[in-house]
């Protein structure tokens, strides 16, 4: 029994098809709060972008500080472009930081300057770095010209993508960055993660696998000489998708275990953790979009069968270094409007839980998973790229991580009737009522409650009365409150469209945005009643919503 008592209630939604002709349905969820199933780890609690430099902009630094702001646990940053030649100017997908040129007799000349604005950022706002290291300066490329690409216009695989003409030269340049991380973050860097490369599979990695193995072990024995404690990993490859991607990251896996080292001679390559990539694949279906969460839980199901089969590495924990809805945050279309409403975070909060029940099923253990969004600069306020914020304001999605924040301590059992099985969400079966489940925390004397609606296709249908029974919490009384996200509420995309859309707000505008982009709480704490060690909590929910509701003592 417990004698105090604080209860957090999130429940999310988004819009299922209601083509089928659905009717309101009843869903009843009973969450035990006495019955542990075992630690709850926070595995969302990472992000990443393609651009550095963003980092460091007024509203980057803002976003940065409200990331390290969501949970207890560590927050962590992963960019690409750290070694990128350029001088710091930021666009879609790409980066710079001019850390490496040479003079005219291939003298190296290392610069820190732009690369330690990056990281003083992730100092200020108490963000750790997940370093990946790359891409290839313009002097170590093997084929550098042309280097700097214009997406969207024209291939991006241009001279950064390639091997080094001097893997000592590399190698140097590596071991320089790591000794110059600790000389300048101290003891901070014994928190940090570190990875070679980016998605070598395709072709941000002109190079074939077997020179892609030469790289990760020159690099990871360069920063080990630097930092012995570094925890390093990669391959950070595209998701098991296809035979191809399988087929590199087998070999990866093969060579860490069995291969001779390049930098080293001895056997093998360190791999403190295993990363890839898994992506959705939503499209637009009868003028709506439909999602395709099946298809991105089936990516990271195959990975984790890959890491599984290996003795070896069984343990070895993973990173899903891009998880995300679909494969390019900085294109735009009609099928990524949700991006900018509460799908997009009902969506998250329905993949993250899933991800943790495959680890279960495989007996794997899921470090973290990387939301590959973060903000754009000098972009038009909503513009349907996949961000957190734009233009200094918040999107929805924002405000379900937040609420995921508040889960924390010890799983407990939940039981939902409106639930969809882990293999109905594999084969793609979430197009028709939706899966209507959840996730429940204790901490100490707070248990935390996390109910979501979700189906793939977007479109309206009628809200399902839910039914909330929590066991196991004692008698007596509580407050509580509420607070929600859906279309109108915790939604400045709303609140933007409300006032016609303004490409440039005025001042006034933009407060009432930034204010409309937090948390709202919609009901002021009151008393309710606890009969019999149990609670209940009776709510209709809206389409595309996420309910926060907060008993305490």
């Amino acid at each position: 029994m417990l004698r105090k008592i604080k209860l957090i209630v999130v429940f999310g939604l988004a819009c299922f098809s209601a083509g089928a002709g659905l009717a309101q349905r009843p869903v009843a969820i009973r969450v035990e709060a006495g019955h542990t199933i075992g630690p709850y780890d926070r595995i969302w609690t990472y992000f990443g972008a393609d651009e550095p430099n963003y980092t460091y902009a007024p509203n980057g630094q803002k976003l940065l500080r409200e990331l390290g702001e969501l949970s207890p646990a560590p927050v962590y940053f992963r960019t690409h472009n750290l070694f990128t030649t350029g001088d710091g100017d930021g666009s879609l997908k790409w980066g710079s930081t001019n850390v490496y040129t040479e003079k005219a007799d291939g003298t190296p000349v290392y610069n820190w300057t732009i690369t330690d604005r990056i990281f003083d950022a992730f100092a200020a706002a108490h963000v750790r770095p997940l370093v990946e290291i790359g891409f290839m300066p313009e002097a170590l490329s093997t084929h550098p010209e042309p280097y700097r690409h214009t997406f969207p216009k024209g291939d991006i695989f241009t001279g950064w993508t390639y091997p080094p003409k001097d893997y000592a030269k590399w190698g140097a340049l590596v071991r320089a960055y790591a000794e110059h991380m600790k000389q300048r973050y101290g003891s901070a860097v014994d928190g940090w993660l570190w990875e070679v490369w980016n998605e070598p599979d395709i072709p941000y990695w002109y190079g074939t696998a077997e020179e892609y193995d030469r790289l990760y072990d020159v690099t990871s024995a360069a920063i080990r000489e630097a930092l012995p404690n570094a925890k390093i990993g990669g391959p950070e490859s595209t998701g098991v998708a296809s035979s191809h991607a399988e087929t590199f990251l087998r070999q990866f896996l093969e060579h860490c275990a069995h291969g001779k080292n390049a930098a080293t001679g001895a056997t093998g390559a360190p791999l403190d953790f295993i990363s890839f990539h898994p992506k959705g694949r939503p499209s637009t279906v009868d003028g709506h979009v439909r999602m395709d969460i099946g298809f991105q839980l089936r990516a990271v199901e195959r990975g984790m069968k890959v890491v599984a089969s290996y003795p070896e590495w069984k343990n070895t924990p993973i990173i899903l270094g891009e998880n995300d809805p679909e494969g390019c945050a900085a294109c735009q279309g009609a099928a990524n409007g949700y991006r900018n409403g509460a799908l997009y975070g009902v969506s998250e909060a329905e993949v993250m839980a899933r991800i943790a029940e495959l680890a279960r099923r495989y007996d794997v253990h899921v470090q973290g998973t990387v939301t590959w969004a973060f903000e754009f600069e000098n972009q038009p306020y909503f513009a349907g790229f996949r961000e957190l914020a734009t233009n200094g304001v918040d999107k929805p999605v924002l405000n379900v991580f937040r609420m995921m924040g508040m889960l924390g301590g010890e799983q407990v059992q939940v039981e939902s009737s409106g639930a969809l099985s882990l293999d109905d969400m594999l084969q793609g079966d979430a197009t028709g009522a939706g899966d209507i489940d959840a996730i429940a925390t204790r901490q100490g004397n707070e248990v935390s409650i996390l109910v979501w609606n979700y189906a793939d296709d977007d479109v309206l249908a009628p809200d399902p009365r839910v039914t909330l029974k929590i066991a196991g919490l004692g008698n007596g009384s509580v407050q509580e409150e509420e607070f929600r996200m859906d279309k109108n509420h915790s939604n400045a995309y709303t609140v933007w469209q409300s006032m016609g859309s303004p490409a440039q707000p005025t001042p006034e505008q933009q407060k009432k945005f930034e204010e409309a982009g937090g948390l709202e709480r919609i009901s002021a704490p009151h008393a309710m009643q606890i009969q019999e060690g149990n609670a209940a909590v009776e709510i209709t929910l809206p389409r595309q919503g996420v309910t926060l509701i907060r008993l305490s003592r």
